[in-house]
């Protein structure tokens, strides 16, 4: 649909408010059964459990530094200001401690030996501690003896020590269910001695782009002919949503066919997401087709929605396994916003990640702006930080139907379906688009 048509539809239908649809469509959904994956296999996938610590971390007191272990006792006066004789009575310098070194620890030394009065062991960082130490020298602050050290400086009790369950102790929250498993917490696990977690699948995607009209890259459009832009750039967002996304490319407008199609990727799918067909135009072959039920077909409900630019979206199963399936308008700029708002939350619903929905801001607007009354307008927009604090936006050049407009936005400006004018300076809601830059 163009934004034309977007406006009469909304004059001439009672459409569905966004909010509504997708309540509708993910209350339909669970996530996907869990999975037992080893560690490394993991990463990226949504946590299905609580991850507690069978273990501690550190596993036994060791040293933090390299240095030398020793008793805090034996090293209080280490740096103090004296008197010394050899300068006269009122010359001063700083005082040394001199212990006897009896033994080198590495990070591998695994016997268990016990410090005495006057004597201090070499460490390296992660030995264990000495038992009895309660201090790790740094090397700078001595003179670097072998035999026997000359302690310089006196650090704090406790200091350069690494005690058993300081990071964490056995039975404590690593992580919670839906949380992502990032490098960072896979350091944790294996830290922890867990080797596999229980977590959601990836979601398996199927992208399917439907039309006559359509032809695919790698050449330029004859009259007739449009270029097929949708399923690869809906590929690429349900890759970046988190899912297995697969591109099956371009089904022609005959009912058999596409019925077909869709019933086979039924046996590698968790989501078909399909782009074109979706309004009630003579070509729009794919709405006539899935709003069909039949014998272990599914059914999709197609919807007039209060959304701009698209109002036209469907949703609902296919196939004996009752795959989901989202389709998104073949206009590019409304397929990539409906995925925004639809088929993304339903990725991330599957794959068991809280919350389902960018996180939003208030910004305020550098440009007024209009909108269609009626609907919900999502349009492409820069958002940046102010230095006091806040966010601004600036809507970019050509609306919500432009690619170029979306390739260079981070955020999405949202205009609720009241909104006729927003004014600059005004305060308004804004969807912050995570992308690498």
């Amino acid at each position: 649909m163009t934004a034309t048509a977007d406006r009469e539809a909304a004059a001439s239908n009672e459409l569905m408010p966004l909010a509504e649809y997708l309540g509708s469509v993910l209350r339909r959904l669970r996530a996907l059964p869990p999975l037992d994956l080893d560690l490394t296999q993991a990463h990226g996938n949504v946590l299905a459990a609580d991850v507690v610590a069978p273990h501690p971390f550190p596993a036994f007191d060791q040293a933090a530094i390299d240095g030398y272990a020793a008793r805090w006792e034996d090293l209080a006066g280490a740096g103090r200001i004296g008197s010394h004789p050899s300068f006269g009575q009122f010359e001063n310098t700083a005082r040394t401690v001199r212990l006897n070194v009896v033994g080198d620890m590495g990070a591998a030394h695994w016997r268990p030996v016990r410090i005495t009065p006057g004597t201090c062991f070499s460490v390296a960082a992660g030995a264990p501690l000495p038992i009895g130490a309660d201090v790790v020298v740094p090397v700078h602050w001595t003179d670097q003896g072998m035999a026997a050290v000359e302690i310089l400086h006196a650090p704090k009790r406790g200091s350069g020590v690494r005690r058993a369950g300081e990071e964490f102790a056995v039975g404590q929250l690593l992580a919670a269910a839906g949380s992502y498993v990032a490098p960072p917490m896979v350091a944790v696990f294996a830290a922890a001695g867990i080797g596999h977690v229980l977590v959601r699948p990836s979601p398996r995607v199927v992208v399917v782009a439907t039309g006559d009209e359509l032809v695919d890259v790698g050449r330029p459009s004859q009259p007739g002919q449009v270029v097929d832009a949708n399923s690869h750039a809906l590929t690429a967002a349900a890759v970046e949503a988190g899912a297995l996304a697969y591109r099956i490319g371009i089904c022609d407008d005959d009912p058999e066919g596409l019925r077909g199609l869709l019933e086979d990727q039924t046996l590698r799918a968790d989501l078909i997401i399909t782009t074109g067909g979706t309004g009630t135009g003579p070509g729009d072959m794919l709405r006539r087709v899935l709003s069909r039920p039949g014998p272990s077909r599914g059914t999709v409900e197609f919807t007039d929605v209060a959304l701009c630019p698209g109002t036209a979206l469907g949703f609902g199963t296919v196939g004996g396994e009752e795959v989901p399936v989202v389709c998104l308008p073949g206009e590019p700029g409304a397929a990539l916003i409906g995925f925004e708002v639809l088929a993304r939350p339903v990725i991330q619903l599957l794959a068991g990640a809280e919350p389902v929905f960018r996180p939003g801001v208030k910004a305020h607007l550098l440009e007024t702006v209009s909108s269609p009354g009626g609907l919900r307008e999502f349009r492409p927009a820069h958002v940046a930080e102010r230095r006091g604090g806040g966010y601004t936006v600036q809507p970019l050049a050509g609306g919500p139907y432009t690619l170029s407009g979306l390739a260079e936005a981070n955020g999405l400006l949202v205009l609720g379906e009241r909104v006729t004018t927003a004014a600059a300076g005004s305060t308004v809601d804004v969807l912050l688009l995570d992308r690498r830059r």
